[in-house]
């Protein structure tokens, strides 16, 4: 237990203390893995940490059936390059694992007035990208880029994977349909579970289940209500109906959750009431059962009353309940939306010092030196990219993508609002071809190398 008079900023830094294991910004800079700080250590007792070295982030290769990527997460990763700093309790924490006892003293300097005074290029976000397409770079003295790479793929690799999966419901779903971010008790952790709702929202759903996420991103939460609040009500009150009236005392016409017992009787005594101008009802929500049966069933009886469906479901299911002529006009997503195969995104060193490298480990090659990715478009839709170096001459025919945010540790470009990404998203998502869009077997456009990088390529492996 700590003392009265010792500093808060000490808690949770010693082993066996801190059992909520919370997080603030302030714990960022030791959010990464071990080796990050001890190459760093490395780096200055070798003389290197002042060198200027390029790591690009991308995907050598996506979940499958993906035939892109929607990136996201930039906002989050620039935020912590802004704030990237270590406390005096923070060094302290470190220098008392015994790990780093025969660090160099000026590595303790260097942590002690830590900031990040690098280059950061990258592709906004809700940009589609495809496979080795670096949706960031980082150019910046050896040691900070180092420090860094943890956060960044953790933020930007999960990020992207919620965006890519939510780009494609919408895809799916079309454009009328009402999606709604349910995966907050399904997410990898109470911050996975606010970036996934930044991240839906940012590529295209309505809104979210989680009242955190959505106040702290100026939004109204949504839902409807659980099967407890029928079954508690109804057995006190004798009757589901009870239920809904005592629901509706206190939310007049929210959405009502129908399938705790008999979906069809529920909807008919529901129809009953609506009928006779009793109730107003914005929605139902079916969470079980044979939604396509069901949702014709209710459909016939409430006519003029919106439909949700909600349990599992991902895209190949809306693809299937549409093709089957379901009756839903909105979705509930949750778990398969936050979870499952993640997007594999690596932080690869592709510069230092001037000196182009690569990597050759069999089924990890890396391509060398700082790329910019040039796609060509023709009447709206992608033809293919390009992946070239930043020395490549930019021709009317190729639009360079990666952009720079962030020149010598100062953002350089303003925040984008929810609304603007998701715009953003759609237009590249509508961009890309009918293959690339598929859910089964999908093709990514071609993506050539430069020449540049090429002859590039050639050098680095005969040096």
């Amino acid at each position: 237990m700590k003392t009265a008079t010792e500093s808060d900023t000490t808690i949770g830094l010693t082993a066996g203390e801190d059992q909520e294991l919370t997080l603030s910004p302030q714990d960022y800079s030791l959010l990464t893995d071990l080796y990050q700080l001890t190459m760093a250590a490395c780096y200055v007792g070798e003389g290197l940490e002042r060198q200027q070295a390029s790591f690009e982030l991308f995907a050598r290769r996506f979940p499958e059936n993906f035939g892109y990527l929607i990136a996201m997460g930039l906002a989050q990763a620039l935020d912590y390059l802004e704030k990237f700093s270590f406390s005096p309790a923070q060094i302290q924490a470190l220098q008392s694992t015994g790990i780093f006892a025969n660090a160099p003293e000026r590595f303790w300097e260097l942590l002690a007035t830590a900031r990040f005074t690098g280059d950061v290029w990258a592709v906004p976000e809700g940009t589609a990208v495809f496979a080795n397409e670096p949706l960031l770079r980082v150019d910046a003295p050896l040691w900070q880029a180092q420090l860094v790479e943890t956060y960044l793929l953790n933020t930007i690799n999960y990020q992207t994977l919620i965006a890519t999966r939510s780009a494609r419901l919408r895809d799916v779903a079309g454009p009328q349909a009402q999606l709604l971010e349910f995966g907050t008790r399904r997410a990898f952790g109470p911050q996975a579970s606010i970036w996934a709702a930044r991240a839906a929202l940012a590529a295209g759903l309505d809104a979210t289940s989680n009242v955190l996420a959505a106040l702290k991103l100026g939004r109204k939460p949504a839902g409807t209500m659980a099967h407890a609040l029928v079954m508690a009500i109804a057995a006190g009150e004798g009757s589901e109906e009870g239920a809904f009236a005592a629901f509706h005392r206190y939310f007049p016409g929210a959405p009502l959750l129908i399938d705790t017992y008999d979906t069809i009787a529920a909807a008919r005594l529901l129809a009953e009431r609506v009928n006779k101008g009793e109730m107003r009802l914005e929605g139902v929500r079916l969470d079980s059962g044979d939604l396509v049966e069901l949702s014709r069933g209710v459909r016939s009886l409430l006519p003029g009353v919106p439909i949700f469906a909600s349990g599992d479901l991902d895209e190949y299911e809306i693809a299937r309940l549409k093709n089957a002529g379901a009756c839903i006009d909105g979705y509930g997503l949750g778990t398969k939306l936050v979870s499952g195969a993640p997007v594999n995104g690596v932080y690869k060193l592709v510069e230092i010092d001037g000196i182009p490298v690569m990597k050759e480990a069999s089924g990890k090659v890396t391509y060398p030196g700082r790329k910019q990715i040039f796609r060509y478009v023709e009447n709206g839709q992608v033809l293919g990219d390009c992946l070239g170096l930043v020395t490549d001459v930019v021709n009317q025919s190729r639009v360079p993508l990666m952009q720079l945010m962030v020149k010598q540790g100062e953002r350089v470009v303003a925040r984008e609002s929810l609304e603007a990404i998701a715009q953003r998203t759609a237009a590249s998502v509508a961009s890309l071809p009918a293959e690339t869009r598929r859910l089964d077997n999908p093709i990514s456009p071609v993506v050539e190398i430069s020449p540049e990088l090429e002859i590039l390529t050639q050098r680095t492996k005969k040096r």
